[in-house]
């Protein structure tokens, strides 16, 4: 049985930081591409990193210079470092695995709210 779990998330001031971790059971991580995505209320999910299995990490426009994604494979976890939030990045946070091709596994999701 697969199991996606993100933990990290809260309230935190304009400017600061937070860092969400993401932890994986049943499956191979180190072959599973790793996603952080968002949904602030009223708006779609929108994709904010990703940390494939061969290195390669993608940020999203709004997560440029800001955020940082990591992996560490033998912990079967993968993180967002967040920094210098702003109050538009308040969402649930959800953390996807997957390989192209195979069913992809997501997590419950983690809020960040960021309100002075």
């Amino acid at each position: 049985q697969v199991q996606v779990v993100e933990s990290g998330g809260g309230l935190v001031q304009p400017g600061g930081s937070l860092t969400l971790s993401c932890t994986t059971s049943g499956l191979i991580f180190s072959l599973n591409d790793m996603d952080w995505y968002r949904q602030a209320p009223g708006k779609q999910r929108e994709l904010v990193a990703s940390a494939y299995g061969d290195g390669k990490k993608t940020y999203a426009d709004s997560a440029k210079g800001r955020f940082i994604v990591s992996r560490d494979n033998p912990k079967n976890t993968v993180y967002l470092q967040m920094n210098d939030l702003k109050p538009e990045d308040t969402a649930v946070y959800y953390c996807k695995a997957g390989i192209p091709g195979l069913p992809e596994y997501w997590g419950q999701g983690t809020q960040v709210t960021v309100s002075s």
